[in-house]
């Protein structure tokens, strides 16, 4: 395969399950030493939680963003070290952008361990638990949603749309009054479904304005580098080199919505053929297949379909 018509994709918050990555870590080192580097920045060991550690401490978002990133991470470097060729775009949902910008050489995997946890605290933060809620949607045009979330929004408090995650499949946000008001009419107008997620906070929304505010104070101590592999970004769907820029990006992305249609539809656009999603889970594989039924997509989390991934751009 021709290294242009290849992006490595990371998954976001909603992938991580205890046991993740288990044979991975059997069949190569390479897998528990960058959990091991993980553990050395964050004064916890990170493996022995996802093997063994509770679902509930897993999904607490400071603890979900570093785990996923290094599970990201880990599977990058193995895919390089397994002799995967290079790709030509890299992107990443949502906190997967950070693993993005570590893979591409932007971002110190240190750093970024360590930043994406305070990342979780600020976010979990920015609205008391409780006072969020966040819900999918199936079935309604995107502009559908857009209208009935700022109908919902009249007098009971914010909701948004905040994941346009494929055509009919969108996650909508906000204060718990104004996304129970919004389901009620996203059932009204046809939605075939629309049901609360289980998480903790209203990511992705005006609300978490805040939590932005923190992460560019955090991200001004931080060295960021032109990546060496363009990554496509959330905010706007498109790639950017200036380091300055996509610092302001990451910040924007805490309280923007994530346009991943807009990030696949670029990657098509730039010749990608074949997606690769590096870490536990399918959805972005799943995403991405309903966005373009043309790519193909793999995902890497076990030695059967690493040895399948390799073998898809052999």
């Amino acid at each position: 395969m021709n290294t242009q018509q290849l992006a490595l994709v990371f998954p976001g918050q909603g992938s991580q399950k205890v046991g993740m990555l288990a044979e991975l870590g059997e069949s190569f080192s390479s897998i528990k030493a960058t959990f091991a580097e993980a553990s050395d920045a964050l004064g916890y060991d990170m493996w022995d939680l996802i093997q063994n550690g509770e679902q509930a401490q897993l999904n607490l978002t400071e603890t979900t963003q570093p785990v996923l990133l290094t599970a990201s991470v880990a599977v990058w470097r193995l895919w390089c070290e397994q002799g995967g060729i290079k790709p030509a775009l890299l992107a990443g949902h949502s906190l997967g952008e950070f693993s993005a910008l570590v893979c591409a050489g932007a971002l110190e995997f240190a750093d970024a361990v360590r930043l994406v946890r305070a990342r979780g605290q600020f976010m979990q933060t920015a609205v008391p638990v409780g006072e969020g809620a966040m819900a999918a949607v199936l079935g309604l045009d995107d502009a559908q949603i857009v209208r009935i979330c700022a109908e919902a929004a009249q007098g009971a408090g914010v909701v948004e749309a905040v994941n346009f995650n494929s055509p009919g499949q969108v996650v909508i946000a906000g204060q718990v009054a104004a996304v129970d008001r919004a389901i009620e009419l996203l059932k009204a107008a046809g939605a075939k479904r629309a049901m609360p997620l289980p998480v903790s906070a209203p990511f992705h929304t005006s609300l978490m304005r805040p939590a932005g505010e923190k992460l560019a104070l955090a991200l001004a101590d931080i060295s960021l580098k032109a990546p060496l592999i363009p990554v496509v970004h959330n905010v706007h769907g498109k790639t950017e080199s200036d380091p300055a820029v996509i610092k302001t990006l990451l910040v924007e992305q805490i309280y923007s919505a994530v346009k991943w249609v807009g990030c696949v539809e670029t990657m098509v656009a730039a010749g990608i053929e074949t997606t690769i999603e590096c870490g536990p889970g399918k959805v972005l594989s799943g995403l991405n297949k309903r966005i373009n039924k043309s790519l193909n997509c793999f995902n890497i989390e076990s030695p059967d379909s690493l040895a399948a991934a390799l073998e898809s751009v052999s």
